[in-house]
This record gives structure tokens, C-alpha cells and sequence, in this order.
């Protein structure tokens, strides 16, 4: 019966407001979550990037192998913080998406009429370009069709894998600026002279290097959860 009222009357408004709004809010909930562990991989990497600052103050034998990491993670960090800043435009977007939608579906409740929306299609046609985002924004933009707020489907957009390059180019001031942030009144305390005696700095050298071994295995996990997270 249902779908025989589509056929004669047209799909019911209502319904098709209900799946877009569910599309949105499954895409919202999806990119919260994303953001959440990238604050967690931020967070983490601001301690690794202390920790190794650190190694290469008190141990000098490894000064330049513990230098070089610093960097490597200020260089991770950089990479979150994009990655971040990418996903956080995202979601404003698509909250902007969702109320012009409502916006859309009102109107027509009160004037018995729709008129296709040319900034919901240039915003839907953004973020069917994001990674993230491509497969639920197509199922988006075909209940929008249906609906008539867009006038046609969203071009298959091929993501511009240069425009993600760029974001993979680190220079040398953004990492040092990471630095500085991070390691602001750090390195002083780690510089700061500790007791000279053998029997508090031999055993310690240990404990030190298999931490810095687990962090370069963290590392690896957190290079695979971030590219998991842009994919």
C-alpha cells in the first residue's frame, strides 16, 4: 500500500525527512568519534614528544637518535591537528546541511511547494568528496533528489588526492612551532642537573630505553589509526 501511494501521490515528505535526517545524524555521530581519537592520538603524542625531549637531555650517547624522534612525533602531531581541523569544517557543514534541510521540508509543509536548494547541492557535493563521508553523502544526496531540494544526483567525485598530499607536507616551522608549544619550560626542567650518583643513574637507563622502544611501537599504531581515519 505504501508503495502504491508513492507511485500515484509521490514519496511521502515526511518519510524522506525522517531518512535524511537519520543519514545526517549517523554522519555526525560517525565524525564525533573520529574526532574523539584524534584528541586522544593528540594528547598522547604531546607526551611522547616530552618524553623523547627528555631522553635527549639526560642520556647524550642518544641525544641525536632521540632529537630525530622529538621530531617525528612534533611532525605526527602536525598531521593530527590537520587531520582535526579537516574533519571539525566537516562537521560544521554537515550540521549546515541539516538545518537547511528541516529549512527546506518547512517551507514546503507551510506553502505546499519546494524550491531546490543551490547551496544545500554545493555543500553536499563538498563533503561527497570527503573520505570519510562519500558513501553515506551519496545515500544523502539521492533522498534529496527524491525529495526535490537538489536538482540531481552529486557528481561521482574523485577525491583530490593533491590536496591531500599538500596536507602530508610538514615544513620545518610548522614542527617547530609544535615544539615550542609543547616543550615550552620542558626542556628546562629536563636540563636542570640531578644527582650524580652511579647507583640512581646506571638502573635508570634501562627503564628509559624500553619506554622509548614502546613509544616507537605506539607510533606505528598511531600512523595506522590515522590513516585508518582518513580512508
Amino acid at each position: 500500500m505504501e508503495s502504491l501511494k508513492a507511485v500515484f501521490f509521490g514519496p511521502d515528505p515526511a518519510t524522506q525527512m525522517r531518512k535524511c535526517n537519520t543519514l545526517i545524524r549517523s554522519n555526525t555521530r560517525q565524525l564525533d568519534r573520529d574526532l574523539n581519537q584524534l584528541k586522544q592520538l593528540d594528547s598522547k603524542t604531546r607526551q611522547f614528544i616530552v618524553s623523547s625531549s627528555k631522553r635527549a637531555q639526560r642520556n647524550p650517547s642518544q641525544a641525536k637518535q632521540a632529537t630525530s624522534e622529538t621530531k617525528t612525533f612534533a611532525r605526527e602531531l602536525v598531521r593530527i591537528r590537520k587531520q582535526t581541523a579537516r574533519l571539525t569544517t566537516s562537521r560544521a557543514q554537515l550540521q549546515s546541511v541539516g538545518m537547511q534541510v528541516n529549512e527546506a521540508f518547512s517551507v514546503r509543509k507551510i506553502q505546499g511547494s519546494l524550491q531546490k536548494s543551490t547551496g544545500i547541492m554545493k555543500d553536499v557535493n563538498t563533503l561527497v568528496r570527503m573520505p570519510e563521508l562519500s558513501s553515506t553523502m551519496h545515500q544523502l544526496s539521492a533522498e534529496l533528489v527524491k525529495a526535490g531540494i537538489i536538482e540531481e544526483m552529486v557528481d561521482d567525485a574523485i577525491t583530490d588526492t593533491a590536496t591531500f598530499e599538500d596536507e602530508e607536507v610538514e615544513a620545518d616551522t610548522e614542527i617547530d612551532k609544535i615544539l615550542q608549544e609543547v616543550l615550552k619550560g620542558k626542556l628546562d626542567q629536563a636540563a636542570a642537573p640531578r644527582p650524580a650518583t652511579p647507583t640512581t643513574e646506571t638502573p635508570a637507563a634501562e627503564p628509559e630505553e624500553e619506554q622509548f622502544e614502546d613509544q616507537e611501537a605506539t607510533l606505528e599504531q598511531m600512523r595506522g589509526r590515522l590513516e585508518a581515519l582518513k580512508s
